[in-house]
């Protein structure tokens, strides 16, 4: 008979598994409407950076109107305090370099005092006692060399004692080279300062002496500038008065006062006078213009009789077209109704036929509707 109880290859089962969890992942990424979506939107990226790039440039060139806006003897201090800090900058970077090329030169590990305690090598360079390294003699049954025996010791500490005398001697001697360069730098700073403020002092005494010279020739020029005014204004006062005493004689003994008609004939001809010194029209003119009124009287009254006429025969032409107009309106609004009634019966049948077209798909051809098991076989499967 055939065994059908055979055990499970743990292999197959592993790959079943692995594949079922495969498909589960595809479609947890798959049917994931949010992370479905692969890729970055490029447009968007490129008008942040366009934006970002405008919003830089802008304020670039405003800190740069503000940099150009400042003052003069503020953009000068300005430049002084920086050369002042960028030297105090070299001066620590110098100093930084220095002490760590002296640790570099002379604080190397190998020269620490207790460097022989956590030497990384220590026991490569061991050797063993009274004997050298390359004797045959050393060997792990010799007994030449004991745990914590120290053969040495007396010799590595006085070598270590003069290590650390040396290494004392040389720090002494860093340290007070460091302070008498910081005193040297610290009073090169004070003396630069002091110069800088001598200096600031002087100009500031050399712009109050310019405007103090600048107030006075102010003062002087606008007093010499009210003195010629005032002798202006009296110079004009006399002609003003000269000119008024002679145009009081001029209207006192002129034609004007004396009213003499010839005055007021123009040199142009005599169909034209001067206005500032005519006197009237004579009888003869002012019949002239009374003649000359009623003559337009005449004619403005020929004229609204014509336009009158004109506009009655204007109205009977709007009544005819208004007829015309409202019969051609009544002429299509029976048109239009026809068309309605026409559009109406051609619904009502498409609505029949529609209705009986359903009637054939809901009780004839359609008897057999799907379930909702037929629907739930579908999008089950990412392949």
């Amino acid at each position: 008979m055939h065994k059908l109880d055979l055990p499970i290859d743990p292999k197959q089962t592993a790959a079943i598994e692995r594949r079922r969890n495969a498909e589960l992942q595809r479609q947890s990424r798959i049917f994931n409407t949010k992370h479905r979506v692969i890729g970055v939107d490029l447009l968007s990226l490129e008008q942040q950076a366009r934006e970002k790039k405008t919003r830089q440039d802008r304020e670039r060139l405003r800190d740069n109107a503000c940099g150009n806006c400042l003052h003069g003897d503020s953009l000068r201090y300005a430049k002084t305090a920086q050369l002042l800090e960028a030297q105090e900058q070299e001066r620590t970077r110098q100093l930084h370099k220095e002490v760590d090329e002296y640790r570099l030169r002379y604080q190397q590990p190998e020269t620490q005092r207790e460097f022989d305690l956590w030497d990384p090598n220590r026991l490569k360079k061991d050797t063993p006692a009274r004997v050298a390294d390359d004797d045959p003699r050393c060997r792990p049954s010799g007994l030449q060399k004991f745990q914590g025996e120290d053969l040495n010791a007396k010799a590595r500490k006085k070598f270590q004692q003069q290590e650390f005398r040396k290494w004392l001697t040389a720090q002494r001697a860093e340290k007070e080279r460091s302070e008498r360069d910081q005193k040297f730098a610290d009073d090169l700073y004070h003396k630069k300062e002091m110069e800088l403020d001598a200096r600031a002092m002087k100009l500031a005494e050399l712009e109050e002496e310019a405007h103090r010279a600048l107030d006075a020739a102010t003062l002087n020029y606008n007093m010499a500038l009210a003195a010629e005014q005032a002798a202006a204004r009296e110079t004009a006062r006399l002609r003003e008065t000269d000119e008024s005493y002679a145009e009081i004689g001029s209207h006192v003994y002129g034609d004007m006062l004396t009213e003499d008609p010839a005055v007021a004939v123009s040199a142009f001809g005599p169909h034209r006078v001067v206005t500032d010194r005519w006197k009237g029209m004579s009888p003869q003119q002012l019949g002239e213009i009374h003649q000359e009124r009623r003559q337009q009287i005449e004619e403005n009254k020929r004229l609204r009789m014509k336009e009158a006429q004109v506009e009655a025969e204007w109205e009977h032409q709007r009544l005819v077209v208004a007829r015309a107009a409202m019969a051609m309106e009544q002429q299509e609004a029976e048109e239009a109704r026809r068309r309605r009634q026409e559009l109406d019966k051609y619904n009502s049948h498409l609505a029949m036929e529609q209705l009986a077209h359903q009637h054939y798909l809901d009780k004839e051809l359609y008897t057999n509707p799907p379930s909702a098991q037929y629907f739930l076989q579908f999008n089950t499967s990412s392949r």
